[in-house]
């Protein structure tokens, strides 16, 4: 689906937004709260309370299982966990060469990735989301909120959550929603990929919609059914249980982790639309809208939220919005890597693994895009940072010397120049594995054009400054952190166009 079609089916109009507050009112039960139009209140009822974490059936454990294990990649609580809608959030579809969503890349993967959680919140389905992850460079994130809030999914699996779907069975029949909306004939279905489990969408035309919204939730209550209609933007109608959306997501998965004892310390959402308001209103978290934010959304803020410091409304447009917001908040870091034009000077504070391989990876997308001088300062300065006995082992299992790799990168200097050629890692996770030396694995991807390929990648790091054997050598002028012991590859699965004979061995 076109991007711009896509935005147009996922924007409840303003006049549903309005009539929401930012704070819960107290008659109604903790995170039931809906900022979009909510057919509970033509009928009179009260909205759903959000269940306990780890109510479903046994025949649910084995997935919950594997929930958990995502949950638990940290250690303990979470830094900051960023919940953010994708469509001119994240992606700047007005962006081809998506920069801001790069710089918020080489962000997350240096400083945040070892110590936090990246949640998409977005009302595409599966398949238009995995769409988008082959058209743009998203990262991969921790959970995926998708269908508007009607499927919550984890790592990179996209591990469903079986207890939030048998939730949402409550007071819901597809099957007879189907069927009564049949019975309006000014409702057209939405084509099949945007038809889901707990989301039935049509298109109708605004001037018998309102009808529509009076009339189908009375027909539904006939048979137990308790269900939230959204409409959108003059022309989508989605039907949805009572209990899903953004916002009531966003609380469950709260939920989860206070159950474990692991809230995190600070969550931040990120929206541009109207059906992102409800994340704004569960309680403590801080929320940005971008600079791009539309106007529904603007003025539910307006109206809602203006005297409430918690959100913003950013001066930056999507992926950099939510940079700008984290300094805002003083979440952490906010100073891309990508923002330091002088790799030689890209340095931290601590120690930081993560922070060396988006270094390098930025050093070798702009010496192949010839963005920097072409001098031998910055080989040399490579060949002190890589252990003159380092191996790197290419993804066809052939054993290069890095001295070797080294000359193939200086020869390929401008070799892209002029190109849509992009490198980003994802998913870097670290193993400190002595007092001096860490195991780095993450993906290395890389895009020319409409070309793409990932690595598998992992690799050996010695810390200059713990090493013992580098105490010893008290003049030796060694820049930065790091040396780079080994190195080694595979191909990630379906992103390898086999034509690997035909270019250089490069890292």
């Amino acid at each position: 689906m076109p991007p711009a079609m896509f935005k147009i089916l996922s924007l409840p109009i303003a006049f549903h937004l309005r009539s929401y507050p930012r704070s819960i009112p107290s008659s109604l039960p903790p995170f039931a709260f809906s900022s979009s139009f909510d057919s509970s209140r033509i009928a009179g009822r009260r909205p759903l309370i959000i269940p306990g974490p780890f109510s479903g059936s046994t025949n649910s454990g084995r997935k919950q299982s594997l929930c958990m294990k995502v949950m638990d990649r940290l250690d303990g609580a979470a830094r900051l966990m960023i919940v953010s809608d994708l469509d001119s959030t994240m992606v700047d579809h007005l962006d081809p060469e998506n920069l801001s969503l790069l710089r918020f890349n080489a962000l997350w993967e240096a400083f945040y990735r070892d110590n936090s959680l990246l949640v998409f919140s977005t009302g595409r389905s599966p398949t238009s989301y995995k769409q988008l992850k082959i058209e743009r460079p998203l990262l991969t994130p921790d959970v995926t909120i998708m269908s508007v809030g009607t499927e919550i999914m984890y790592g990179e699996a996209m591990v469903p959550d079986a207890e939030w779907e048998c939730y949402l069975n409550q007071k819901w029949n597809r099957d007879i929603v189907t069927g009564e909306t049949a019975r309006f004939p000014e409702l057209t279905p939405q084509p099949e990929i945007d038809q889901r489990p707990h989301k039935v969408s049509f298109y109708v035309e605004k001037d018998k919609a309102m009808k529509v919204i009076k009339d189908l939730p009375q027909c539904l209550e006939k048979y137990g059914l308790d269900v939230k209609i959204i409409y959108s933007s003059g022309i989508a109608l989605d039907v949805l249980p009572r209990c899903a959306g953004k916002g009531q997501a966003l609380a469950y998965l709260l939920k989860k982790f206070e159950a474990k004892g692991c809230v995190p310390s600070n969550t931040l959402v990120c929206g541009d639309s109207g059906n992102d308001a409800e994340l704004f209103t569960v309680p403590a978290v801080h929320g940005v809208m971008v600079s791009n934010a539309q106007e529904e959304l603007l003025e539910w803020y307006s109206e809602n939220a203006k005297n409430d410091h918690q959100i913003i409304h950013a001066t930056e447009r999507c992926a950099a919005g939510i940079i700008q917001a984290t300094g805002t908040f003083s979440l952490g870091p906010n100073v891309s890597p990508r923002d330091i034009r002088d790799s030689l000077k890209c340095t931290v504070e601590v120690c930081n693994p993560g922070h060396e391989v988006v270094k390098f990876y930025l050093f070798y997308e702009r010496w192949r895009r010839g963005e920097v001088e072409r001098s031998d300062h910055f080989i040399n300065n490579l060949r002190l940072h890589f252990n003159s006995m380092g191996t790197f082992v290419h993804p066809s299992g052939i054993e290069i010397p890095f001295s070797q790799c080294i000359d193939e990168l200086a020869n390929s200097y401008g070799d892209q120049l002029g190109k849509q050629f992009r490198v980003w890692v994802d998913r870097v996770s670290v193993a400190q594995i002595c007092s001096d030396t860490w195991l780095v694995k993450f993906d290395k991807c890389e895009l020319c054009g409409k070309d793409r390929e990932c690595r598998v990648t992992t690799v050996l790091l010695s810390s200059r400054i713990l090493s013992p054997l580098f105490h010893e050598i008290q003049h030796a002028k060694l820049p930065g952190e790091f040396m780079w012991i080994y190195m080694h590859q595979t191909w990630s699965d379906g992103l390898f166009s086999g034509e690997e004979d035909q270019r250089p061995r490069l890292f």
